[in-house]
């Protein structure tokens, strides 16, 4: 059995109660059996790791008698039983918690999941006479009238959340919640209760910018002992990141079920699948190890191109001072424009060369948004445009599109410092201003975004990164456009970005791929003579 990742237990300011620590173990002993599966009515007894959460969460009582714990994290892959447990909590809190007018909510992204753990517990407590006749049940909603108690289902999809004074929370698949509104709502309505309790339940996402992702880095800091909070518990089952997906071992200690309700067979099965199909390694990852990806079906594995960083400027002081290290160079551009409501991106590429052969790239991005609605841009894509707007990532012109007369007098300005020899670009958006830049002298190649243009870079790019030729400097925007790219592949083995399938934009790297489809058909330049012994007398 693996190891539950979670706090030290001590605590300066609560003490263990054993007693209090075993009543919820009891309660569901008691009255609660298994609903579904080969255990279908049988009573519900707890394995060691879900009676270790309960002996946790209700054993830690603070000076005033009241429960230490106010939030907990519980992450374990799926088909643990976390929803079996937390419909046993959902029901505790309900019937034995000593709560007058307890509110309990299961609550989710969707109304469909936010049911899930409500109709399990409701489900246990019409298998249990004695906990049956204490109450009303409804499609919706359990009530207990002699305590003017209820736990019903709420979804982020119910018009409004407001005036609602939760007891418990019990939020299901956070990893999956659109935005932070149906959370914040939830958890600042807990502030007149005594000792309210909310359980987030959720296997790894991929989306690092959500609320869910949030919570568990939270949670790690927690653990970890980063973040001082007696009041949140951390419980977090996976695997270790360099830890072989294939491997027995693996599966055993992400799955606290493991070989309980987690078959060992059917991971097995999956498993071989996944290394057959390398698409669908992350998917298995996250679903069955734990492990927080960065898109569902990613492309660029994010650790190879953190360490094609090569220098990480901090700030816009550092990043002028690596753009004049450029000045003069030999560049190829790509660009693309993509519409004037989104990211733009402008990506130059310095090719360094030795015996003839490229050694390394430099890239040099340069990045667009509209100044009007940033913020609902970064609220709609879930990403700091506005802090990357004032550290200077990104360019945000005044208005409510960008107008591309800025992109034209940035590569002007570019023009003067480096050596531009092309810029690729796709002319679907793009004619005007390409027609415009070939005016100020600069050579604009058309390169449509097909299987035939860009199979060839998009393998170069990734050949680089894995060789640790790709030198990118760590730009945070393009990190996360990296971290976006999943590829479509035909038939014959072509590939390309797909702005379609990717998680979210992707802007930067197609630019980059765009300029990298120019390098490698490009001959090495030749130095001038006067780089090499300079000027004559005569």
């Amino acid at each position: 059995m693996g190891k539950m990742q979670m706090t030290k237990s001590s605590s300066r300011h609560a003490k263990f109660d054993k007693a209090a620590s075993r009543r919820p173990e009891k309660f569901f002993e008691r009255f609660l059996v298994h609903i579904k599966g080969e255990w279908a009515d049988q009573p519900l007894t707890l394995e060691k790791w879900q009676a270790q959460i309960l002996r946790e969460l209700f054993g830690w009582i603070r000076p005033d008698g009241l429960r230490r714990y106010r939030t907990a994290y519980i992450e374990v892959p799926r088909k643990n039983g976390k929803s079996t447990i937390c419909a046993g909590i959902a029901l505790y809190l309900l019937f034995a918690d000593g709560e007058p007018g307890a509110e309990i909510y299961s609550a989710a992204a969707d109304r469909e999941q936010a049911a899930i753990v409500f109709d399990m517990a409701k489900q246990m407590v019409e298998h249990s006479p004695k906990l049956s006749s204490r109450c009303q049940i409804y499609q919706r909603s359990i009530v207990v009238p002699s305590t003017g108690s209820s736990y019903k289902v709420l979804s982020a999809d119910v018009p409004t959340k407001h005036g609602l004074n939760p007891h418990a929370i019990i939020f299901d698949e956070l990893h999956v919640q659109p935005n932070r509104y149906l959370w914040d709502v939830l958890n600042t309505g807990t502030a007149a209760r005594r000792q309210p309790l909310t359980i987030a339940i959720t296997t790894a996402g991929y989306d690092r910018h959500s609320i869910g992702y949030e919570q568990h880095d939270y949670a790690e800091k927690v653990r970890d002992g980063i973040i001082p909070d007696e009041s949140f518990l951390p419980i977090i089952y996976a695997a270790g990141k360099e830890d072989d997906f294939k491997d027995p071992r693996t599966w055993k200690k992400a799955n606290p079920n493991y070989g309980i309700s987690v078959k060992p067979e059917y991971l097995a099965a999956v498993a071989k699948r996944t290394a057959e199909l390398p698409a669908e390694e992350n998917t298995f990852r996250r679903l069955h190890l734990n492990q927080w990806t960065e898109q569902s079906v990613r492309w660029m594995p994010m650790n190879v191109w953190d360490e094609c960083a090569s220098s990480r400027p901090q700030n816009r002081v550092e990043w002028e001072a690596l753009e004049e290290t450029f000045e003069d160079r030999v560049c190829f551009g790509g660009l693309d424009l993509s519409n004037k409501l989104d990211l733009t991106a402008l990506v130059l590429g310095f090719p360094i060369y030795e015996n003839h052969e490229i050694s390394a790239i430099d890239f040099l991005c340069r990045f667009w948004v509209p100044e009007e609605g940033a913020r609902k841009r970064g609220e709609r894509d879930r990403v700091p445009y506005p802090l990357w707007i004032q550290q200077g990532l990104i360019n945000a012109p005044e208005g409510e599109v960008v107008d591309y007369a800025f992109i034209r007098r940035q590569i002007q300005w570019d023009a003067e410092r480096f050596r531009i020899k092309e810029i690729a670009f796709d002319p679907w958006n793009a004619t005007q201003l390409a027609t415009e830049l070939e005016g100020d002298g600069i050579e604009m190649v058309e390169l449509r975004q097909g299987f035939q243009s860009l199979t060839e870079p998009t393998k170069k790019l990734m050949e680089l990164a894995l060789e640790g030729k790709l030198r990118h400097h760590g730009h945070p925007v393009l990190r996360w456009n990296a971290s976006n790219v999943s590829v479509k592949v035909d038939a014959a083995g072509n590939l390309k970005p797909d702005k379609e399938k990717s998680t979210e934009k992707i802007d930067g790297i197609v630019a980059m791929i765009l300029a990298l489809a120019r390098i490698i058909v490009q001959p090495e330049p030749r130095k001038s003579v006067y780089e090499t012994r300079g000027l004559l007398r005569v």
